[in-house]
């Protein structure tokens, strides 16, 4: 399926951040013989809707203190928001690229971007204002979210994440019967964006009307 640039209004990232991060997450889901990879699927798109949620600016948490290193069971520690981590990290990288190979991370040839990205995950590069491995880590997990949620948060474009995995999205009343069996039920995947817009069907009882696809087609 040819896929086309799309136009958003980003709310948060800026233009350097966005390219930052469409590189960054074709290096983590690339577009190959299987489909769109993450930036074709708009996963940047998806991560700056989400830095402008309550979720981005931590608008729910205790941000008090005291600021211990908690165990991976204890989920998010940093003092830091999501918002301020990308923001830091992403110049901190741009600016260890500079230095090491004089351009920022998107001028980057892929495997040196995939070097860079193994050097956060490690934590072997050192950011100045964020830790490394906190950033990789917020980034891998935006990017598996923007590339499967529902296309309603702005991930997920043309439900490609969907398609890949054979995923119906919203169950139909005669999905239920095939939930332990999924590969017997193929049908094109409707979204609650679809719903939203009506461009899905219902039923009498309001569960979608799956398009079905018939296998070698």
């Amino acid at each position: 399926m040819p896929h086309t640039p799309s136009a958003h209004a980003y709310s948060y990232l800026n233009l350097p951040e966005i390219a930052f991060l469409d590189a960054a997450v074709s290096r983590l889901i690339p577009q190959d013989e299987l489909g769109p990879g993450a930036k074709e699927a708009d996963v940047t798109y998806y991560i700056d809707q989400q830095l402008v949620s309550v979720w981005g600016t931590h608008g729910r948490n205790y941000r008090q203190g005291p600021w211990l290193e908690g165990t991976p069971q204890q989920g998010f520690q940093s003092r830091l928001t999501p918002q301020e981590i990308y923001r830091a990290a992403i110049r901190d990288t741009n600016e260890y690229c500079l230095k090491q190979f004089n351009v920022r991370f998107d001028f980057l040839k892929e495997e040196a971007q995939l070097e860079v990205l193994k050097g956060l995950e490690s934590g072997s590069i050192l950011l100045p204002h964020v830790s490394a491995k906190l950033f990789f880590d917020l980034l891998w997990k935006n990017t598996e979210e923007g590339f499967f949620a529902d296309p309603l948060y702005g991930g997920n474009r043309d439900k490609v994440g969907w398609r890949l995995l054979g995923f119906p999205g919203v169950a139909s009343g005669a999905y239920a019967a095939h939930i332990d069996n999924p590969t017997l039920y193929q049908a094109e995947p409707v979204s609650i964006l679809d719903i939203k817009k009506g461009q899905a069907s219902l039923d009498a009882q309001g569960y979608v009307k799956h398009v079905m696809i018939r296998k070698g087609t």
